[in-house]
C-alpha cells in the first residue's frame, strides 16, 4: 500500500504516489452525499407539485367546469423530475432491484469480481444514458422543440431535470467505484434492503 505524504494514509495498490490526499476524497465525497441531498430534496418538491397540480386539475374540472389546457402534461413534467431527481439517492439506500440469487451463492473471490463487473457495467450504461439525456436536452434548445400538447412548453425545460438526474446517476456510480477502490462500503443498507 501506499501512503498519502500529507495524511499518511494508506491506499490499495492500485494508486500511484500522485493519488489525492485522502481529505481532498473525503470533501468529495461530502460534497457529492450534499448534492444527493439537494437532488432529494427536489425530488419532494416536484412530488409535491405533481399532487398539487393534479389536485387543481381536479377542482377546476369539478368545482368552476374549467378544464385548464396543458396541466395533464406539467403533472407528468413533475412525476418524470421526481423519478430523475431521487436515482442517486435511491442507488446509495440500496432501493434500486439488485438480484442477488447468485451472488449469495457465490464464494468471495468471485463475489467481489461478479460485484466489481456489475459496478463498471452500470458506470458505462449510465455514462451512456447521461451523455444522450445532455444531448437530447440540447437539441431540443437548439432546435426550439416545444410540447405537442397544448401547454407548449420549450421541451428543453422538463428534459432538463432528467439530464440532471442522469448525470448525478452515474456520478453515484462512480462515487461507488471510488469508495470500493478505496475499501470501503458505499450502499447505505437499511432494514429489508438488499443492499450489503
Amino acid at each position: 500500500s501506499v501512503r498519502c505524504p500529507r495524511c499518511r494514509a494508506g491506499f490499495p495498490f492500485l494508486f500511484t504516489p500522485f493519488t489525492p490526499c485522502v481529505r481532498l476524497a473525503s470533501a468529495m465525497g461530502q460534497l457529492v452525499r450534499h448534492l444527493y441531498r439537494l437532488l432529494i430534496g427536489l425530488a419532494c418538491v416536484s412530488m409535491v407539485a405533481a399532487f398539487v397540480i393534479v389536485l387543481l386539475g381536479i377542482l377546476a374540472r369539478q368545482v368552476t367546469f374549467i378544464d385548464i389546457q396543458g396541466l395533464d402534461a406539467y403533472a407528468g413534467y413533475a412525476i418524470a423530475a421526481t423519478l430523475f431527481f431521487a436515482l442517486p439517492t435511491a442507488l446509495l439506500h440500496g432501493d434500486h432491484i439488485r438480484v442477488t440469487l447468485v451472488l449469495d451463492r457465490l464464494g468471495a473471490k468471485a463475489r467481489a469480481v461478479f460485484e466489481w463487473g456489475g459496478l463498471i457495467a452500470a458506470q458505462l450504461l449510465s455514462g451512456y444514458l447521461a451523455w444522450y439525456a445532455v444531448r437530447a436536452v440540447w437539441l431540443s434548445y437548439i432546435t426550439h422543440d416545444v410540447s405537442p400538447s397544448a401547454d407548449a412548453t420549450p421541451l428543453w425545460i422538463p428534459q432538463l431535470c432528467m439530464a440532471i438526474g442522469c448525470v448525478a446517476f452515474a456520478l453515484a456510480f462512480l462515487d461507488a467505484i471510488v469508495a470500493r477502490l478505496r475499501g470501503r462500503e458505499w450502499f447505505i443498507a437499511g432494514s429489508g434492503s438488499v443492499a450489503e
